[in-house]
């Protein structure tokens, strides 16, 4: 049989790798490997890029929309035109103020989830924008947000060319690097070590990026916050400290740091007062070095505070905007730029009053906001690439205020845990019939670099998923377009007309080019970008000045070099300098000051990556179940013993109940336990694979009343817990 061998960048993580596919005459995936020739990721592959053909293929994939009948609970497949008619007929009448839109994060790796959400926001005309970002990574961002002006603006490990790297609450040996795009993570390591440098983890778990360190240090969990602050202390103390940059709030950052001294903070960490001093020496000697942080810590009760010292280590040590540092890439494509400072808490939840950050509410608070009556209560709710009953804090309880809504819409690809609730499910297409571009990903990558896939297999009589996005707005708003009408291409001519007025050069309209109006956004936005040839102060590149034709003559991708130096260029503080002491991060000082005494508790609970598995969304591909991949409670021996399990566990937390199968390991720090995220899929669900090897839902042990206070991230470590035999 005829094959093809065809290029595209592999979406399923952060960490952008070139694939090469071997695809038959019926455009089935009968081969993957990874792309050798790409300056990226030099051909690593891992194995859920290695499963791409059969997750694009999985037979329990929704290929047609589907509507459910309330009255008796059962599906039928519609017609993409009835399906759109059947929701513009159910639009609320309130103009969106018992609307909401839930996102997931496969949506930072698809064209239609960066270019035409905004669109879907509008058409809702709603605030109730909730999205897994708060779940995830939102006190990385607040905190640069606060420190920078632009919470889009987070600096990222210079990995290549650092001496000394220490991480904190990250295993990117597993995850491939979250936050910081980097294909390879674990070559790079070792390439770092081979150069003589020096890698130290700090995490609750042995995990499998601690085991390749040259120093794994335990730590308990929810504690980095104290940890930092006790480097931040020792730097000051020692004089050790050598700012390079513009900031402000010296002062103020050192009389914060006062009160924890190296002993204090051991107390509460668990990590020895000696070597907390260490690591501010060694941190403050080594020739090049950077402070690296991820969700371990992001899900932290102090995430965000964590996410800030992170910061101010790095800038205190001279290594924030200086090569083997902690930089900032040089995406291709231009982006968002923002004009004023970010603000936080510009308007506050209904319910709860929780602030608002980057226009989202926190998920934590999506239950609420659906059970509580009064004006303003969510109704009516669209949900995109998204399964918060298994990925929010609290699920059974959002599960359970999902079913009570008068009216759900779903983008998803599976009828699944979350999208079981919605009326009319909209399934996008396989993953080989959409192009791929990073918008997002490229902004945190550790070498700048782009790549751009064009879709691989033609989509016949079905939308885009692009198209499905913006007819869904169309639909939101009421409209019924015309048999024929293009509703993409009228979004994206918008877009196109009005980003060349106000850059100067309507005239330049039909210059753009694409085989398609979205193709001509992103040449639009390479040709204004920093490489870009209708920008006059592009950077040159081995290739000439960008535009699209440059990346589809290239399809292994184009190398833009190493980081860069881009300071003041990024700022967008009031100041025009790195703002070391923002106003709501100190003032979360005190509550942070205020734990400094607690007892810990005897057991708490954390989560735990998994190499074959991206939250919930592949535990219905064969390939990528078993083994390691498997929904178990790690708990240390020593405390197997203590509290007299069995081969399950009866875990509690102030929230709910599970009962789970242990497994004992040496790898986790006595009275820690840990569940893998993603897991709990319910038997009503048309997902064979992950139904037959349901395991539990860990959020059932999650509070989503207990928040990060300045982000409202929900808290998924150090979650308080007991355990008895079941």
């Amino acid at each position: 049989m005829t094959t093809r061998n065809l290029l595209r960048t592999c979406p399923l993580c952060e960490a952008v790798c070139g694939l090469e596919l071997t695809v038959d005459a019926d455009d089935h995936v009968t081969g993957v490997r990874g792309d050798r020739q790409d300056p990226f990721s030099h051909g690593f592959l891992c194995p859920k890029g290695a499963s791409l053909g059969h997750l694009d293929e999985d037979p329990d994939r929704l290929t047609e929309p589907m509507i459910r009948d309330r009255a008796t609970g059962a599906w039928r497949t519609a017609s993409w035109a009835a399906a759109f008619e059947f929701i513009a007929a159910h639009v609320p009448a309130d103009g969106g103020r018992s609307a909401a839109l839930y996102f997931g994060n496969p949506n930072a790796h698809t064209v239609a989830g960066a270019l035409y959400l905004p669109v879907l926001l509008r058409a809702l005309g709603t605030r109730n924008l909730f999205s897994a970002s708060t779940a995830d990574q939102m006190p990385k961002q607040v905190a640069s947000g606060l420190m920078f002006g632009d919470p889009l603006t987070v600096p990222v490990p210079d990995l290549d060319r650092t001496d000394y790297l220490l991480m904190l609450g990250a295993n990117p040996l597993e995850s491939n690097g979250s936050l910081c795009t980097a294909p390879d993570y674990p070559g790079r390591i070792k390439a770092l070590r081979r150069r003589g440098g020096r890698f130290v983890v700090v995490d609750p778990r042995r995990t499998r990026t601690a085991k390749q360190a040259d120093e794994h240090i335990f730590v308990r969990p929810g504690s980095d916050a104290y940890l930092l602050f006790g480097i931040v202390h020792t730097l000051f103390a020692e004089q050790l400290t050598t700012v390079r940059v513009e900031v402000t709030g010296l002062d103020e950052i050192r009389a914060a740091a006062a009160p924890f001294t190296p002993e204090v903070v051991a107390a509460r960490t668990g990590v020895p007062a000696a070597t907390v001093v260490r690591l501010a020496r060694e941190l403050a000697g080594a020739p090049t070095a950077a402070v690296y942080a991820r969700i371990g810590t992001c899900t932290a009760e102090f995430g965000t505070v964590t996410q800030w010292l992170v910061d101010v280590v790095n800038v205190l040590t001279g290594n924030l905007d200086s090569p083997g540092g902690a930089m900032w890439a040089t995406p291709a494509a231009l982006g968002i730029v923002r004009s004023r400072p970010f603000r936080l808490g510009r308007w506050t939840s209904r319910v709860r009053a929780l602030p608002e950050a980057m226009g989202e509410f926190p998920v934590a608070t999506l239950a609420d906001e659906i059970q509580t009556p009064g004006e303003g209560q969510i109704r009516w709710l669209v949900t995109v690439a998204g399964n918060p009953v298994l990925s929010a804090p609290n699920g059974a309880r959002l599960d359970r205020a999902l079913a009570g809504l008068d009216f759900m819409v779903s983008v998803d690809r599976y009828l699944n845990e979350t999208t079981r609730h919605a009326d009319v499910i909209l399934p996008p297409p396989r993953t080989l019939q959409s192009p791929h571009y990073d918008f997002a990903l490229l902004a945190f990558a550790v070498r700048n670099y782009a790549r751009y896939s064009p879709p691989l297999v033609a989509l016949g009589d079905r939308p885009s998923e692009s198209e499905v996005v913006a007819r869904l707005a169309l639909a939101l708003t009421g409209q019924r377009p015309e048999p024929g009408a293009d509703a993409l291409a009228a979004v994206d001519e918008l877009v196109i007309v009005g980003t060349l007025h106000k850059a100067g050069m309507p005239e330049r309209r039909g210059d753009l080019l694409g085989a398609n109006t979205t193709e001509q956004r992103l040449d639009l936005m390479l040709r204004l970008g920093p490489y870009g040839e209708w920008n006059p102060d592009a950077l040159p590149t081995p290739y000439g000045p960008l535009n699209l034709r440059v990346l589809l003559d290239n399809p292994h991708g184009i190398d833009l070099g190493p980081l860069r130096p881009r300071l003041p260029e990024v700022l967008r503080t009031a100041s025009r300098a790195v703002d070391l002491a923002p106003e709501p991060l100190l003032a979360d000082v005190a509550r942070l000051t205020s734990r400094l005494g607690d007892a810990a508790p005897d057991v708490v609970l954390i989560g735990r990556r998994q190499l074959r598995s991206n939250n919930s969304w592949m535990h219905n591909v064969a390939t990528l179940v078993g083994g390691s991949n498997r929904c178990t409670l790690h708990v240390h021996p020593d405390d197997v013993s203590r509290l007299g399990l069995g081969e399950h566990a009866v875990v509690k937390s102030a929230a709910g109940a599970l009962v789970v199968a242990v497994e004992p390991n040496g790898d986790i720090m006595p009275g820690v336990v840990s569940l893998p995220h993603g897991w709990g899929h319910a038997d009503t669900a048309s997902q064979t694979v992950a139904s037959a090897h349901a395991g539990v839902n860990a959020n059932v042990l999650t509070d989503d009343s207990v928040v990060d206070v300045p982000s409202g991230n929900a808290v998924f470590n150090g979650v308080p817990v007991t355990l008895s035999p079941a």
